[in-house]
């Protein structure tokens, strides 16, 4: 078991500025909620594009945004945008803390997922940690929800928080605009609302 890890954020973490919440503590633009960040404040070590695998999708309502959070299915057919942060186990387990509005502190026991590629940690809508891979010796990690995402009804994305997305997969992978609002748009949840053009005119870049 490494030390090391690569977090692979596939939402609005994939934009440095707000993944800087979860590491040093603080408000994301835009956002209600204030996080406390790790108990380790340094900066990634490095940040690399990923294309996983599985699909992206909306549901459920954030308390940070409003509207839908982005889930990832990795058993569902699809290629999902991420940004892999290459971060110390202790930083990887307060960022899972955080996502589950529950205090940091606990390094999580990651034998399992690392082993298994999959594991459980409760019901929670990021509590199931899936590992989708090495990277120059260290693994992938991600969190999602449990259940499939056929289970419960899409929520569209607030503008916002495809912001926040769209400058992430700007920053990491440079798509161009035309191609980012179309990814968007089309996931499941996004399609009940957005299209690529209306996506585009929120970006506004």
């Amino acid at each position: 078991m490494t030390d090391l890890v690569w977090y692979a954020s596939y939402g609005s973490n994939m934009h440095r500025s707000r993944m800087q919440c979860y590491l040093a503590g603080g408000t994301p633009e835009g956002g209600a909620i204030t996080l406390p960040g790790c108990r380790d404040h340094s900066d990634p070590l490095r940040s690399v594009p990923l294309l996983l695998p599985g699909l992206l999708y909306f549901a459920t309502e954030s308390l940070t945004w409003t509207g839908g959070r982005a889930f990832y299915a990795p058993d569902t057919p699809g290629e999902t945008a991420a940004r892999a942060y290459l971060l110390t186990t202790a930083q990887f387990s307060d960022i899972i803390a955080q996502e589950m509005y529950r205090p940091p502190g606990t390094d999580l026991d990651l034998t399992e997922t690392v082993t298994n590629g999959r594991t459980t940690l409760g019901p929670g809508r990021y509590e199931t940690l899936i590992r989708a891979g090495t990277l120059d010796g260290h693994p992938i990690l991600t969190c999602t929800a449990p259940w499939h995402h056929t289970d419960l009804p899409g929520n569209p994305p607030a503008p916002i928080y495809l912001r926040h997305l769209a400058a992430g997969i700007t920053e990491s992978h440079a798509w161009p605009v035309d191609r980012i609002a179309t990814y968007l748009a089309t996931r499941p949840g996004a399609d009940l609302k957005w299209t690529p053009d209306s996506v585009a005119a929120v970006l506004d870049w």
